[in-house]
């Protein structure tokens, strides 16, 4: 299984989520790889890895538009990570400076075959993208069998919403039609609010997948990025945690 975290809106907890949903699927038992296609790195941040030394993804994308008599497997960029089961392809900046070579070279599917290698060593894949659909956020839709989309609780995400759906609608019919929108994340939900509150059940009521566990806010999360540990690992019994826990678990339980 392929997801791929995604929002044009910044700040929405992608990378967060990535990386704690990542690390629960390896507790959980699962071989599990985190790819970080953002060039501000989050990720590959938050578990401890230095983007400068050792492979990375733009390492991979490289070696698409250069020769080489004998290409790397894609398994080759991933490396292992503080936590049991779970590699990762870190992110690199220089995914910025090859965008526009790989965009003109045609490479919009090189991840997809990639990804499609990559299910032979991985039973789980999650995918942190960059608040944009660049040429890597649309390369990981092409690829990825699900898409998880965090959304703040305000109307701007909401209307945000709306204009995603359509373009991922597009990317299904144009190169992936096994992509679905498995879940809506809610996100810094504040429970004694009613704006949040309303745009959950509007939002339901128009038939998303609202998944029917919130993120609260909390500095816990914070501390768990400064510790450069999961959460799963730092506070396993935190609400906070849990509230993820909660999310992966319903992910898993429903229906394929």
């Amino acid at each position: 299984m392929i997801r791929v975290l995604f929002n044009k809106k910044g700040g929405v907890g992608k990378s967060s989520l990535a990386v704690n949903l990542a690390a629960i699927s390896a507790q959980q038992g699962f071989k599990t790889l985190l790819l970080d296609l953002d060039t501000q790195c989050n990720s590959t941040a938050y578990l401890n890895i230095t983007s400068t030394e050792g492979p990375t993804i733009a390492d991979f994308f490289r070696q698409t538009v250069t020769f080489h008599l004998h290409r790397k497997d894609p398994k080759e960029f991933s490396q292992p990570t503080g936590v049991e089961n779970l590699d990762i392809i870190a992110g690199s900046e220089a995914l910025a400076e090859l965008e526009s070579e790989l965009h003109s070279r045609h490479k919009i599917y090189k991840l997809k075959e990639a990804l499609e290698k990559l299910q032979e060593d991985y039973e789980r894949i999650y995918i942190d993208t960059a608040p944009a659909l660049n040429f890597y956020s649309l390369s990981a839709l092409i690829g990825a069998s699900h898409c998880l989309i965090p959304i703040d609780c305000d109307d701007f995400s909401r209307q945000g919403l709306y204009s995603l759906q359509q373009q991922i609608g597009e990317i299904q019919e144009d190169h992936n039609p096994r992509l679905i929108i498995e879940g809506i994340i809610a996100n810094q939900y504040m429970a004694n609010a009613n704006l949040p509150k309303q745009i959950i059940e509007e939002l339901t009521e128009e038939g998303y997948p609202v998944i029917p566990q919130y993120i609260g806010q909390s500095v816990k999360m914070r501390e768990s990025h400064q510790a450069k540990q999961p959460l799963i690992t730092l506070a396993p019994k935190h609400k906070l945690t849990q509230s993820i826990l909660g999310i992966y678990e319903w992910l898993e339980k429903k229906p394929a």
